[in-house]
């Protein structure tokens, strides 16, 4: 593996038998919501008022199927 330090940007190089591609897409997909995440100006409590507004739009839809 090689790192570079180029401009604004860093580059990885990987041998191409070194890691599973599912491995690289989850560390690229890692690495996209903590670059994501660094810009976002949201708070803590920002996100928990999101997940409980998503888990009972959820709950609203799928709840037939628990009576």
């Amino acid at each position: 593996m090689r790192v570079e330090s180029v401009n604004n940007e860093i580059k990885l190089t990987f041998s191409k038998n070194a890691l599973d591609i599912t491995e690289i897409q989850s560390f690229i997909d890692y690495v996209k919501f903590r670059e994501i995440s660094a810009l976002s100006k949201a708070t803590q409590e920002d996100a928990n008022k999101l997940a409980e507004e998503i888990n009972q739009s959820w709950w609203d839809i799928n709840k037939h199927k628990f009576e």
